[in-house]
This record gives C-alpha cells, structure tokens and sequence, in this order.
C-alpha cells in the first residue's frame, strides 16, 4: 500500500514499463516471475503471445484472484514438494509447494496451468524465533512443462534476485536514480553490485549498518579494504640471537 504520492508514481511507472522492458529480449522459451505488483492480465496475455511462460503471485491488487487460490488450498493435505532445508545469512529455510489444475477453467485470467500455494519456514539460528509465510500464485505452465519442484526452484531464484535489487534500492534509492546517459546506468549498478559482493564478503554486518559506519569518511573506507599500513598486519620482529 502507497504511503505518499511519489510511491504511488514510482508503482505505476513500475506497472507501464514492463513491456517496454521486456520488449527488446528474446523470450520465447523463458518463465517471467514477478511479485504481486505485476500480476496483470494484460501482461500475462503479452507473456504467452511472445512464447514465454509466466509465474506471477497473487496478492491484494488481485483480491478475487488470491481469494479464489487461498480458498481452494484452504485444506492442503501433504505438499506436492518439499525442499531440505538450507542455511543462508543466519536462517534456517525450508519451501513447500501444493500445486493444482482444478481452477484452470474457472479463474477470470488468461493461460492459466496451474495454481500454486508456498509455504516458506524460516528459524533465526541465534534467536531461534521461527516464521511461516504462505503465498499463493498462478502460472500458465501446465504439470507437463513445469513439475512443482520447478516451480519451486523458479520461485526461489525469483526472491533471491528480488532480494539483491531490494539491498540496491534501499541502500541507493536506485529505482529513482538520476543516471540515464551512456554506459552511466550500467557502470554505477556495477560498482554498487561490486560493492555489496565486497561488504557480505568481509562483514557479518548488514550492509546497511556497513555503509552507515563507513559513510562520509573517506580513510574509514581505505581502512577497510585493507589499504592502509593501519589495516594490514605489521610484521613480528624477530628477537636477536645472541
């Protein structure tokens, strides 16, 4: 939900350019992900019009759509899928998938295959505090050409990315840069992906906390890419022998 009106501006910009985006890319062949902003009819229907697939999550901006779904996996049963845990950035993460065919004929969106139900449980290793999220999706790939382990997987390396662009935004507001000339773009999102690859690289810290600390001082920054004498190990000195 929009808190001011230049979040308002900056989803509906999202929204209006994702098939200009899209458009100069070879899709035939490709599964799209994306959150529920995007989950749109029409870019379903421009998705499958252009030999790719889609795997959209269906949230509030969809209410009859994600009613429809949440309903129907009301009584899951056992999971279609199940992933063995994995450890990633101090958290313990396990996935489930329920898939189903059974509303491909009765939900108001186009090409639809299957619909999807995850479930995703996270424990904090220090904490121990646990969490169970479950979101709910649909897809135009039918069991044949996209199994629930697959869509899983296509589900997973969606929010990863998500995360990565998410760490960018925040950090550096680049969704709302002002860099759009030559190769500009291009160069600054590489020195700050560089940059976030060099921070979780080095620092148990937050990303966040690590540019905070480093902020606004220049020789902190040297100090921590180890290009200072501060910031290398001195050599022992080695006692005389008699």
């Amino acid at each position: 939900m929009p808190v001011n009106g230049s979040d308002e501006l900056k989803r509906t910009n999202e929204i209006g350019m994702a098939i200009p985006v899209l458009e100069p890319i070879d899709l035939a062949g490709k599964t799209v992900t994306a959150d529920a902003l995007l989950t749109q009819r029409k870019l379903a229907t421009y998705l499958v019009e252009r030999d790719a697939h889609y795997l959209f999550i269906a949230k509030d901006n969809q209410p009859t759509l994600s009613a429809d779904i949440r309903l129907h996996f009301a009584a899951r049963g056992a999971p279609d899928c199940r992933e063995p845990p994995t450890l990633q950035h101090g958290r313990i993460e396990s996935r489930a998938i329920w898939t189903s065919t059974a509303l491909n004929d009765y939900l108001d969106f186009p090409h639809v295959g299957q619909v999807f139900a995850i479930e995703r449980h996270t424990i904090e290793k220090k904490t121990g505090q646990t969490s169970t999220e479950i979101v709910y999706g649909v897809t135009d790939h039918t069991p044949l050409s996209a199994s629930p382990a697959r869509l899983l997987a296509f589900n997973r390396d969606h929010w990863r990315i998500e995360a990565h662009h998410y760490i960018l935004d925040w950090n550096w507001d680049e969704d709302r840069g002002t860099v759009r000339t030559g190769h500009g773009p291009e160069n600054i999102t590489g020195l700050r992906r560089f940059a976030v690859g060099l921070i979780k690289a080095k620092s148990n810290d937050s990303v966040a906390g690590t540019i905070a600390k480093l902020a606004r001082k220049v020789r902190r920054v040297f100090d921590y890419l180890g290009m200072t004498m501060n910031s290398t190990p001195r050599p022992r000195r080695l006692a005389a022998e008699g």
